[in-house]
C-alpha cells in the first residue's frame, strides 16, 4: 500500500463517531478524514478542553485509525455565499446568529480561523473545505455579465480569505478547497484565478475530487498535473455520466439524485466512469503522498456494501512509484 486509505465522514454524522469508527476499522480503512459536524469533530469543544482532541485520536487509536484532515465544508461554504435560508440548515446556531446575511459571513470566517488552531491540537495540516462564491449565480451570463462583476467576486473573496489563510499560516495548517460547483473554483480556469486571487498564498491550496470534473467535461488527471504542490489532499469519489435519456443535461434539471433521466450521478467507486489508475499514475508524478480519503455517495447502493468495497478498490488500485529506472538494469 502506497498511501494510507481513509472515510471521510460527513456523510456519516448521523452515527456515533465510535460506531463508525468500529465499522471502518472492519471494512480495512487506515483512518478517517473527520468532519466539523455531528459528534465528529467539534471545534469549540476542541479549543476549550484541553483533553478532547487527546481523547479522540486514543479512542481512533483503539480501532487502529488514524486522522490526518478534517473538513469544514459547511462553515467555509459561508464564507464568501449569498447567505439565504438555506444556509440556516447547515450552520451551528452561533454562526447563523440573528442570519444577517454580513454578520453570518464574518462568523462563519472566525470558525474557519478557530478550526485552524482546533485542528493544530489535534496534530492535523489540512483542513479541507468549501469558500462559497458571490458570483457563482453568474456562471452562466446572461443578461450579459461583464468583467467586472466577476472581477468583483474574486476580489471579495481575496478580502475574506487572505486574513483566513494568514491566521492558518500562523498555525502551520494548510486549507484545502475542494474544487466543485458553487465554489470560487469549479473547473482549472476558475482555480488558477482563485490563486491568483490570493496572491498564491502558500497556505490555499486544493482538496482534489474528480468527481466534480468528469461530468463538467474538465479533464481530471490535467488538474493533477497543472497543480501539483498545491494538492493538499485527494478525495476518492467516482461519478458517472452520459447515462439519462436525454431529458436533463449537465445542470441537472432541478432532479433529484439517482433520477434515471438525470445526465450524471455519483457512484459508488468502481461504478462510474473514472479511471483511477490515471489518477493513481498522476499523483505519485506529483509526488503525492497524503491519504486517499473516499468521500462514499451513492443513492442506489447500500452506504456500508459501497464503503466497504471502495475501501477495498482503492487499496487495490494505488501502488507505489517506481524508485529505479526499470531500463537501467540492461546495463549490469
Amino acid at each position: 500500500m502506497a498511501r494510507p486509505v481513509t472515510l471521510f465522514t460527513g456523510q456519516w454524522a448521523d452515527l456515533p463517531l465510535e460506531e463508525l469508527a468500529k465499522k471502518t476499522s472492519g471494512w480495512g480503512f487506515d483512518g478517517l478524514e473527520l468532519a466539523c459536524w455531528g459528534d465528529h469533530f467539534d471545534v469549540d469543544k476542541a479549543l476549550q478542553s484541553d483533553t478532547y482532541c487527546k481523547e479522540k485520536k486514543e479512542m481512533l487509536k483503539s480501532y487502529g485509525l488514524n486522522v490526518w484532515a478534517i473538513s469544514t465544508h459547511l462553515v467555509g461554504q459561508c464564507v464568501c455565499d449569498n447567505i439565504d435560508e438555506r444556509h440556516k440548515s447547515i450552520l451551528p446556531p452561533d454562526v447563523w446568529g440573528d442570519g444577517d446575511p454580513e454578520g453570518v459571513r464574518k462568523r462563519a470566517a472566525k470558525k474557519l480561523i478557530q478550526t485552524a488552531k482546533a485542528a493544530k491540537k489535534l496534530g492535523v495540516k489540512v483542513v479541507c473545505g468549501f469558500t462559497g462564491s458571490s458570483i457563482w449565480h453568474l456562471v452562466y451570463s446572461f443578461p450579459p455579465v461583464g468583467p467586472g462583476m466577476i472581477e468583483a467576486g474574486y476580489e471579495d473573496f481575496a478580502k475574506r480569505f487572505i486574513p483566513i489563510l494568514d491566521a492558518f499560516k500562523e498555525e502551520g495548517v494548510k486549507f484545502a478547497l475542494e474544487v466543485h460547483p458553487t465554489e470560487i473554483a469549479f473547473d482549472i480556469a476558475s482555480a488558477e484565478r482563485a490563486l491568483k486571487a490570493v496572491k498564491n498564498h502558500k497556505c490555499f491550496g486544493f482538496n482534489y475530487d474528480p468527481s466534480h470534473f468528469g461530468y463538467q467535461g474538465v479533464d481530471y488527471v490535467k488538474f493533477i498535473r497543472t497543480f501539483g504542490s498545491r494538492i493538499f489532499h485527494a478525495h476518492m469519489k467516482d461519478v458517472w455520466w452520459g447515462h439519462g435519456d436525454g431529458t436533463v443535461g449537465v445542470f441537472g434539471g432541478h432532479t433529484d439524485f439517482a433520477d434515471p433521466r438525470r445526465y450524471w450521478d455519483f457512484r459508488s467507486i468502481g461504478h462510474g466512469d473514472i479511471n483511477f489508475e490515471e489518477i493513481i499514475v498522476a499523483l505519485n508524478d506529483i509526488g503525492y503522498q497524503g491519504p486517499l480519503s473516499i468521500e462514499w455517495e451513492d443513492s442506489r447502493m447500500d452506504r456500508e456494501h459501497g464503503a466497504k468495497e471502495s475501501c477495498a478498490f482503492i487499496k487495490k488500485a494505488d501502488f507505489k512509484p517506481s524508485q529505479i529506472a526499470f531500463d537501467a538494469q540492461f546495463d549490469k
